[in-house]
């Protein structure tokens, strides 16, 4: 019996972050995309335009979409700030570490045009995706218990930290070295926090 097409695509999809956590985004090919998912080439092509039009629907459609149903998974942009934050921190870890694919096509996205033009294709403007985050943010500042500060900037004050962490529990698994602890988790988010409250 054939694969049906939905099975096709998802194989295509699985197989193409496979590739690019593995050998690199510059380093996928159709060709090598086709034989890893064990189809043709032609399949792959009756379903994307091209290798750009594949790494925007995976970037908008199986990272971006996913990640954000799983970060604002039990979210209320009502809570309190340190419980807002600590919410955000380990939704966001649990489902990185737990999809590091996914996690390594939004490591390429951040350095690379794609992530723009993904916005631009699809009429995403900023601010589209984590909403409630950014009210979250909005409504504390604006409350005067956090430093005003653009989103771009909560962003890399609160949650880099987070990515870079996620990345190298990445490596402390590859070395066969022990996770990082939840109370380590726990302090360093709470230092985060307290740097951005307002004394």
């Amino acid at each position: 019996m054939r694969p049906r097409s939905a099975d096709k695509e998802q194989a295509i999809r699985t197989k193409a972050l496979q590739l690019i956590r593995e050998e690199g985004l510059e380093n996928l090919s159709m060709q090598k995309l086709a034989k890893a998912a064990e189809i043709s080439p032609r399949t792959i092509y009756l379903k994307y335009k091209d290798k750009e039009d594949l790494l925007i629907r995976l970037f908008i459609e199986e990272v971006l979409g996913a990640y954000e149903a799983a970060v604002l998974d039990g979210f209320d942009d009502m809570q309190p700030f340190a419980d807002g934050v600590r919410h955000i921190w380990q939704n966001t870890y649990c489902y990185l570490t737990a999809n590091r694919e996914a996690f390594a096509l939004m490591q390429y996205g951040k350095s690379s045009p794609l992530l723009n033009k993904a916005y631009q294709e699809r009429g995403i403007r900023e601010g589209q995706f984590f909403a409630p985050i950014h009210r979250f943010l909005t409504r504390h500042a604006e409350a005067g218990r956090i430093r005003p500060f653009p989103i771009p900037v909560y962003r890399a004050l609160l949650f880099a930290p987070l990515f870079e962490l996620v990345n190298e529990s990445f490596e402390r698994a590859d070395r066969h070295e022990p996770p990082f602890s939840e109370a380590l988790l726990g302090d360093v988010c709470s230092s985060l926090i307290q740097s951005a409250l307002l004394p």
